[in-house]
C-alpha cells in the first residue's frame, strides 16, 4: 500500500507546502548533467562514466545562447533532445518496511520528456539521481518539480547498503 503524502513528506528534506501532495512528495531539479564517456557494467563492479555538469546561466549577456537566464533572472537549463542525468534538490531517507518510487510529473511528460530511475531500497539515504529523457526541447527552470516521489509498504530483508548509500550529501 502506497503511504500518504504526509507520511512521505516526513522523510524527504528539505520540503515545502507546494511540494507535498496527497500520496507523495514532489522533487525538485538540484543539476542537469549531461554523460560525455561511456560508463560500465560489469558482473563484478560498474563504473560510472564522466559527465559534464550543465550551467544554468541566469546573467550575463550569452546566458540565452548557453543554456538559460529566464526573462526574470531565473535560472534555465535548456536542453535539446537527449539523454540527461538529473539530480534531486532533495535528500530523502527510505524508511524500515518501505520502498521508495519515483514517477515523473504529468507536465514533464506532456512536454515530451521521460524520467527513468530504480526502485529506491529500504535503508537508502541521499539525494538520489535519474535520467531525464528529452524528445523535444525544454526549458527546465532549476529548482522546478520534476518528479513524484513516493513509498509503498514492503517486506524486506536488511537495508541498503551499497556504493550510492550517502550520495549527494
Amino acid at each position: 500500500m502506497y503511504r500518504s503524502g504526509a507520511f512521505v513528506a516526513e522523510h524527504v528534506d528539505p520540503t515545502t507546502d507546494a511540494q507535498r501532495q496527497p500520496n507523495g512528495v514532489d522533487l525538485t531539479v538540484e543539476a542537469v548533467f549531461e554523460p560525455n564517456e561511456p560508463g560500465r557494467i560489469g558482473r563484478d563492479g560498474k563504473r560510472i562514466g564522466d559527465r559534464d555538469a550543465l550551467d544554468p546561466a541566469a546573467d550575463g549577456p550569452d546566458a540565452a545562447e548557453v543554456a538559460g537566464g529566464g526573462d526574470d533572472g531565473t535560472a534555465v537549463y535548456r536542453l535539446p533532445p537527449g539523454g540527461y542525468v538529473v539530480r534531486y534538490g532533495e535528500t530523502v531517507a527510505i524508511p524500515e518496511g518501505h520502498v521508495g518510487f519515483i514517477y515523473p510529473r504529468s507536465s514533464l511528460l506532456r512536454n515530451a520528456c521521460m524520467l527513468e530511475t530504480a526502485v529506491w531500497d529500504a535503508g537508502y539515504e541521499g539525494k538520489g539521481e535519474g535520467l531525464l529523457e528529452v524528445y523535444h526541447d525544454v526549458e527546465i527552470e532549476a529548482g522546478a518539480r520534476i518528479a513524484q516521489f513516493v513509498l509503498a509498504e514492503a517486506d524486506h530483508e536488511g537495508t541498503y547498503d551499497g556504493s550510492y548509500q550517502g550520495e549527494n550529501v
